[in-house]
């Protein structure tokens, strides 16, 4: 954590310009690959390759209007912190199961979208909502829940990414050992860059990783990039572009997680208000956590308004306002800038489309596997005892087994099947029920202050 000598500069001080651009630029860089690559996952695995440029660029232009409003505050939406927005990894596993769904009753491409964008636009006021409410949800969602549920969205997430890294979902030479090679191959240049003292070589791990893998697999022709060039030279959001549509059965697992990334998100602001030298208790602090929140909601259903998929406050810029001993405010507007200039440029999305599936799948699969440890981490901060031990090991059980043998709810009614496809939601529901059934709030609080367990909890949510 940043005590005052190591801030530069404050929260409302204005660094010079060239300071101010420099550490936006690492901003960005830490965040980059986490923006566009949900939308990437999820775009390839339902097979929206048309679609995919332009959601990449809604994706980007999106966080950058959401970063704006995150850091200028608008009334009582917005922490008012450089608190990068970007498209959320909760969502991916239920989304795709929701796409996959619409897939399998003859919808087209338009139609999948369109129910995803539905669905997200509803389920953005659950959060807006709870935003209001969120010192009282820590008494439901306690770090016990919050872990349980991390871990599965981790455990459920390397699924696919190994998959993309044998050549992806229905590809003609799945498994290939090329595909494995240079999959692998990009895993070891991330690891190799994380392991550098080097901090510009740290931020920027997964991007050259990516661009080293594609560059190599083109260059021993194992893949081809196609229609880079022509891409329009600027690109207009469209609200609701391809429709809009909802279904109950499908929205309830995503409701779930609405709830879920706000207690999520009120750790992130917490962990950045710790690196600028913020309180973390008292009634600022609870405002600016509320207010970042309603802003997490608000963004969210912007997002689905444009095309895209649900946003959350990112916690991997957290590290660059600790690396730079920048904590202002202002540095964010520079970062909003430039996010959304990469949005209005088509380009940019046609060549993110070019990413093969064995290099995509090298880096998430690290991106996904971390997500897993933060949620480990977070329960290794728990002091255990006989009951903890059992709701993690009945929560797991449950989720990850019926992850992995996805039958097994077959013959039950289409309602339940549709509730429990995501193993987030079995997970997550079973967590908050046995904590209820043992309730003893002493006991599931832990035995550390809120602020001890608000630091821990999301320290390791900013390695998301």
């Amino acid at each position: 954590m940043k005590t005052d000598s190591d801030i530069l500069f404050h929260l409302e001080e204005k660094p010079p310009v060239a300071q101010s651009i420099t550490a936006a630029v690492q901003h960005v860089l830490a965040s980059f690959v986490g923006i566009i690559t949900p939308t990437l996952v999820i775009g390839s695995t339902l097979g929206l390759q048309e679609e995919i440029p332009y959601l990449l660029s809604m994706a980007l232009i999106v966080s950058g209007i959401s970063t704006f409003i995150q850091v200028k505050g608008i009334g009582p939406v917005g922490s008012r912190l450089i608190a990068v927005q970007g498209t959320s990894f909760a969502f991916l596993g239920s989304l795709i199961t929701v796409g996959f769904t619409v897939k399998n009753r003859g919808g087209s491409n338009e139609e999948i979208i369109a129910m995803l964008n539905g669905i997200c636009f509803f389920g953005a006021f659950i959060e807006i909502i709870l935003s209001q409410f969120i010192h009282k949800l820590r008494r439901i969602i306690t770090p016990l829940v919050t872990g349980i549920v991390i871990v599965t969205i981790g455990v459920s997430l390397i699924k696919v990414g190994m998959t993309d890294i044998a050549g992806g979902y229905g590809a003609d030479n799945f498994g290939a050992p090329s595909f494995l090679a240079i999959g692998f191959f990009v895993l070891l240049i991330i690891i190799a860059l994380n392991a550098s003292s080097n901090n510009w070589l740290r931020l920027s791990s997964i991007l050259i990783g990516m661009l080293v893998g594609s560059a190599t697999g083109y260059y021993f022709g194992i893949f081809e990039f196609q229609g880079i060039a022509s891409a329009s030279t600027y690109v207009i959001p469209i609200p609701f572009k391809y429709g809009f549509a909802f279904d109950w059965q499908l929205f309830l697992p995503i409701a779930f997680i609405y709830l879920l990334t706000a207690i999520e998100t009120s750790g992130d602001l917490t962990a950045n208000s710790l690196f600028c030298g913020l309180p973390i208790k008292g009634k600022s602090y609870i405002e600016r956590i509320r207010n970042g929140v309603l802003a997490d909601g608000v963004n969210s259903l912007i997002a689905s308004v444009f095309c895209t998929f649900p946003n959350t406050t990112f916690g991997q810029n957290n590290a660059v306002i600790r690396l730079t001993g920048i904590a202002s405010r202002y540095v964010g507007f520079f970062v909003a800038a430039i996010i959304l200039l990469l949005g209005f440029i088509p380009f940019i999305g046609n060549v993110l489309q070019q990413i093969p599936k064995p290099v995509l799948g090298g880096a998430t699969l690290v991106m996904f596997a971390t997500v897993a440890v933060a949620g480990v981490n977070i329960l290794a901060n728990i002091e255990f005892d006989r009951k903890k031990s059992l709701i993690i090991a009945t929560s797991l059980g449950l989720g990850l087994g019926c992850m992995m043998v996805p039958n097994v709810l077959a013959k039950t009614p289409s309602i339940i099947q549709i509730l429990f496809s995501s193993p987030v939601a079995i997970a997550g529901i079973t967590a908050i029920v046995m904590q209820l059934i043992f309730s003893d709030e002493k006991t599931f609080s832990g035995e550390k202050t809120e602020t001890e367990v608000l630091s821990n909890d999301i320290a390791v949510n900013s390695e998301k």
